[in-house]
């Protein structure tokens, strides 16, 4: 595969009237280091921790810790079977990986990336998020099509609630509200955390819907879709605001609250960046990255970007059984992207 050095360009320059100056050029991003990390297995969602200058990355069987000032890995957690997304708790204490191949969520302590509790989930937990107004845990199981909630003071489930379909990534507003994209019903559900129930459904123009990000200043959802499109959602009413055009093949979804930016990672190779403040949400900028670069994460006090791929090779021949093979990962190519501004 090419070298994503290679494929830098000049950040696409924006001559629409309507896209304010000073907006275009706070969107100049561009692929500023990539770190090689290596290993083995396949990957899923990633997450930032500002605080503790730390990357966690789900990676196959484990879930890697890279110092986020030196791209090092520092540590990981070991044992599971199957990774898919990390949360985090406010207070800076404990994570929680939805271990999708055990169905399970497990519980580690960040000071010392050790174990201390594995929680029995529905099948093949996904999307997983800490809910601060109840403290609790929100895994999204990809296969019961339901989500476990987990008390965090006592590590024990305490409902589940079944959805209308295949959940995928979600967001909380911080004030007791969750919102997940149903993957196969092209809907975004909300559900009252106290009451551990969904309490609306809300249909989107946008097929597949994967990646969801939150702006909690105006009260919106950015979630990216199949068809290079992000449909914006009022999550007070449920209206969807328009939509935005985006790179093909996106997976996640970030916002930039202080320059109302919104993000979406694709796998054609492109991070789209969205100019939320503006009518219509004009992209104002498509940043080359690397093909299949399509999870992401968001740091705010660094205003960085990462995401993660690796080299591929030769997909080997369809037969009935797996008309569409992937191609294998090159062992030792796997890569974090780092993105910022000029």
């Amino acid at each position: 595969m090419q070298s994503v050095l290679s494929r830098w360009a000049l950040p696409l320059l924006a001559t629409s009237l309507a896209i304010p100056s000073v907006v275009v050029a706070q969107a100049n991003y561009q692929v500023i280091d990539q770190w090689k990390i290596g290993g083995d297995g396949g990957w899923d969602y990633l997450v930032a921790d500002g605080a503790a200058h730390r990357l966690y990355i789900t990676h196959g069987t484990k879930v890697d810790v890279v110092d986020a000032t030196s791209g090092k890995i520092t540590g990981s957690i070991t044992g599971l079977h199957g990774t898919h997304g990390v949360a985090l708790d406010p207070e800076g204490k404990y994570g929680y990986i939805s271990d999708g191949g055990g169905n399970a969520v497990v519980v580690f302590d960040r000071s010392r990336l050790a174990t201390v509790a594995t929680i029995p989930a529905g099948t093949n937990p996904d999307a997983i998020i800490y809910e601060p107004a109840t403290k609790t845990v929100w895994a999204f199981n990809g296969r019961s099509k339901d989500a476990s909630v987990i008390d965090a003071a006592t590590n024990k489930v305490v409902a589940t609630i079944s959805l209308p379909g295949k959940p995928e990534f979600a967001q909380v507003d911080g004030q007791g509200n969750l919102y997940d994209n149903i993957e196969d019903k092209n809907v975004i559900v909300k559900l009252d955390a106290k009451a551990k129930k969904v309490v609306a459904t809300w249909p989107i123009t946008c097929d597949s819907p994967s990646g969801l990000a939150i702006d909690t200043d105006e009260h919106r959802l950015f979630s990216v879709c199949d068809g290079k499109k992000m449909s914006v959602v009022d999550y007070s009413s449920g209206k969807e605001l328009g939509t935005a055009t985006i790179g093909d093949g996106p997976d996640a979804a970030a916002y930039d609250a202080k320059d109302k930016l919104a993000f979406a990672s694709c796998g054609e190779g492109v991070l789209s960046v969205v100019n939320a403040g503006a009518s219509g949400y004009p992209t104002v900028q498509t940043v080359p990255t690397q093909r299949r670069a399509r999870t992401m994460t968001y740091d705010p006090t660094t205003d960085r970007i990462y995401t993660v791929t690796a080299e591929f090779g030769q997909a080997p021949a369809a037969t009935a059984d797996n008309p569409r093979p992937r191609p294998p990962v090159v062992p030792g190519s796997f890569t974090v992207l780092v993105i910022g501004r000029k």
